[in-house]
């Protein structure tokens, strides 16, 4: 998905109420801020792109409903991350007690937490450096595990805390690592 940057910062700076008072004002639209206050619109995904998001969404919802460790959300999520930035990742989950912590109203609009793990899967415009930085920066700002999936390289990029990037081609299945206890990813919904 290609970004449009706005920078609107010379006129005015968004508190984070107003950042999410202009999402609610525009529900058609999907907006990301990053860290020094830009505001990307985001494009729709394509249907290839979207039917992959929904089934491998649907792959961590049935293990958490089973596992009930934490909580899983959508692309049309939104985190305030540490340094400021709005991210929205294709899949994200946070455990039970780090979720828990959070008060009403920050569960509510955009939770001020790092998820514990965050998923992007490239649609074919989306630009490569530019998703790699995302997820450097889901790492930066404490994300435990991350995976990006790029479906045109088939190649998944793994990102861990601490730790340099590991990137596997074709895999056949990720796992969850101790983030994701038991967590196993079958990519034929990815390649196939």
């Amino acid at each position: 998905m290609t970004a449009i940057t706005i920078n609107l910062n010379p006129i005015i700076q968004l508190s984070d109420n107003q950042f999410y008072q202009l999402c609610q004002e525009n529900p058609e639209v999907k907006f990301e801020r990053n860290a020094k206050g830009e505001i990307l619109i985001m494009s729709p995904t394509g249907g290839g792109t979207g039917k992959r998001n929904v089934e491998v969404a649907a792959d961590f919802v049935f293990w958490n409903r089973q596992t009930k460790l934490g909580v899983c959300f959508d692309s049309s999520t939104c985190f305030k991350l540490p340094n400021g930035a709005n991210r929205s990742p294709d899949v994200a989950w946070i455990k039970k007690e780090r979720w828990d912590a959070l008060t009403p109203e920050e569960q509510e609009k955009f939770s001020p937490i790092a998820p514990d793990f965050v998923l992007e899967l490239m649609s074919p415009s989306d630009s490569l450096q530019e998703t790699q930085t995302k997820m450097q920066e889901y790492i930066n700002n404490g994300v435990k595990l991350g995976w990006l999936i790029n479906r045109k390289m088939c190649q998944v990029e793994i990102y861990r805390l601490g730790k340099p990037v590991e990137i596997l081609d074709f895999p056949q299945e990720l796992s969850g690592e101790d983030v994701l206890p038991g967590f196993i990813l079958n990519m034929q919904i990815i390649w196939g």
